[in-house]
């Protein structure tokens, strides 16, 4: 037996020599050998009694004796205590030291090791089989196991799920933890925003470190808040020219988030415009020539301003540090009405990606928008941080009931006219009607409005200002239905809408994505009902593939659609389309006067 009981410290360096390291181990313990009952030619009884030892010197003890024994293989020992042990024991102790290196940090008994109960062990491949195994030490190890890959914990995750204000929130989390600033948190909170969403919890910490930034999540669920937050405390920092541009890919967006930024903004001196088309550029070139802090624009318009309003109103662009593109699937998205061309005008006005922190936040990832990341990056910057949050994994609200309605192309109008006039329709208190048109979005407005509907709408036939008028009377329940076109598709955050109706089938998935995320926002219930034609059958199976949902046939109990169609509603709908097609050519307004400039001249 050799054991040593005796406190015992160790002096051990790089540059001490490991001999002298040893024996200096031995000098300092009582060394003792003992036959006992062990059979001395098949190994010896090894006690090992840590308990009065130096905690702090148990692994350098341990780690020295393992490196000097495996010298021994090779090396004859020169200590006299260990040449009268064999070959085999010095073997069965460096093994058995070296399948129990780390347990060994937990030792609070004596540690005996014998043979003559064999338990399963790793064979190490210095070992000749013929050799005895001594059993290994039941000590469990308090080295933590590594974390794989795929463990790693989502920084958007939200621990704690709670509905605060119409979103999902984490109850356990702040803006405080976020490293968001006390002026903004109180801004905030007097807005009723008080805890953090999984956007804004993955990325305002990425923002804030100068990261650039891919942000997806579903609709409602705080983006803006996400980048304006982040932006408004570095431009608090250091309070400069054009600070920030966010591009958007509608007005009404733009005009929905220059009011976001004025809110939040409000115990700053912070100088926000709005550059957007359908008004005067004169006044808006004036505007960004005094060198606001943002600036919220559509691409066409801040366009036009670059190329037409000269160096001296634009020249503060060169300075903007922060670049974001909101609804970014929109503005990237190539084919007919793209907005490509104007995007990369604005972005050549600005300095270049290395020099500027850009955000790209939208409900949709498509490749445009992923090709931000694989982009080549500047020596020294970090890779683009993606923050997706169950975009992949549901593209749209679980509380959202999806129902299709077949209907015949030629009488579209009257199961349109019938369904808003179901029970089950008529408790709806706030209902969007969408269409691919500009066209039929007018027509029907005047059809709906001739059959007594309290309807209005917004398209991009109206001038500005009556679409900014057609919007507010629809948020205050003024106007039941709104007619739009996609324009009002994304982005728009209106505080109740019971019922989304594609009238026209979407061409594009991702499309119907956006629209029927107009309702059933941040937790809350709605209803999407798609009018699909014959034609439609493709367009619509391609819906069901993207939302990975079977969607089910419209019903209410006691109401069949087509009876009520042909009993009711095809006299009075092609009554009323006669004269809302007479009227759309006469050159009258939705309420029936001329406009100016509109009278036609009879042939």
């Amino acid at each position: 037996m050799l054991s040593y009981n005796t406190p015992c410290s160790l002096h051990s360096s790089p540059i001490y020599p490991l001999d002298q390291a040893f024996q200096d181990f031995f000098v300092n313990v009582n060394l003792q050998s003992k036959s006992g009952s062990v059979d001395r030619s098949h190994g010896s009884l090894w006690v090992i009694d840590f308990t009065r030892g130096p905690s702090s010197d148990w692994k350098v003890l341990i780690s020295t004796l393992l490196q000097y024994l495996t010298r021994l293989r090779t090396t004859p020992p020169t200590m006299p205590h260990l040449v009268q042990e064999s070959s085999t024991s010095s073997h069965s102790v460096v093994s058995e030291f070296e399948a129990s290196d780390d347990s060994l940090n937990n030792v609070s008994e004596p540690v005996e090791f014998e043979e003559g109960h064999p338990r399963k062990r790793r064979r190490l491949s210095n070992i000749s089989a013929a050799e005895p195994t001594p059993p290994i030490s039941s000590t469990i190890s308090r080295v933590k196991p590594r974390t794989s890959a795929s463990a790693t914990r989502n920084p958007a995750q939200i621990e704690h799920p709670t509905v605060l204000n119409g979103k999902v929130v984490d109850s356990k989390a702040s803006f405080a933890t976020l490293d968001v600033t006390p002026w903004l948190i109180a801004s905030l909170a007097a807005m009723e925003i008080k805890r953090p969403t999984g956007i804004q919890k993955g990325c305002i910490p990425q923002i804030l470190k100068g990261d650039d930034v891919i942000g997806s999540s579903r609709t409602g669920s705080g983006k803006t808040v996400a980048f304006t937050v982040p932006i408004l405390q570095k431009w608090a920092e250091d309070p400069m020219g054009i600070y920030a541009i966010i591009l958007t890919p509608t007005r009404e967006l733009a005009l929905q988030i220059f009011e976001q930024v004025k809110a939040i903004s409000a115990p700053q001196s912070l100088k926000p415009i709005l550059v957007t088309g359908g008004v005067e550029m004169r006044p808006q070139a004036l505007e960004l020539s005094r060198r606001p802090h943002v600036v919220i624009a559509t691409p066409g318009r801040l366009a036009d301003h670059i190329l037409t309003s000269g160096a001296d109103t634009t020249i503060g662009l060169r300075r903007v540090k922060v670049v974001v593109l909101d609804e970014a699937d929109r503005l990237l998205a190539s084919g007919p009405g793209s907005m490509l061309s104007d995007v990369e005008t604005c972005l050549n006005a600005l300095p270049p990606s290395a020099e500027r922190q850009t955000c790209l936040f939208t409900a949709t990832l498509t490749p445009e928008v992923m090709a931000l990341k694989s982009l080549p990056r500047g020596k020294g910057r970090p890779p683009v941080f993606v923050c997706d949050v169950d975009t992949a994994d549901l593209a749209v609200p679980t509380t959202l009931s999806q129902v299709y309605l077949q209907v015949p192309l030629t009488y579209r109008e009257a199961y349109l006219h019938i369904l808003l006039l179901t029970a089950r329709t008529a408790a709806k208190k706030s209902i969007i009607v969408f269409c691919n048109r500009t066209a039929t979005a007018n027509l029907l407005e005047r059809l709906l409005r001739l059959l007594e509907h309290r309807v209005t709408s917004l398209h991009s036939l109206l001038p500005q200002r009556d679409r900014t008028d057609n919007l507010a009377r629809f948020r205050a329940s003024a106007a039941r239905i709104l007619i739009a076109t996609d324009v009002a598709s994304r982005g728009l955050d209106i505080p109740k809408v019971d019922l989304v109706i594609n009238y026209d089938v979407p061409r594009n998935p991702d499309d119907y994505i956006h629209r029927v995320g107009r309702t059933a926002r941040a937790g809350k219930e709605g209803e999407a009902i798609t009018l699909v034609g014959q034609r439609d059958v493709a367009l619509f199976l391609a819906i069901e593939a993207r939302i990975g949902t079977k969607m089910e046939a419209f019903e209410e109990e006691g109401v069949n659609i087509e009876t009520r169609v042909v009993r009711d509603g095809l006299k009075d709908v092609g009554e009323r389309k006669r004269i809302a097609l007479l009227d759309i050519d006469e050159g009258r307004d939705v309420k029936g006067n001329r406009t100016r400039g509109k009278i036609r001249r009879l042939d």
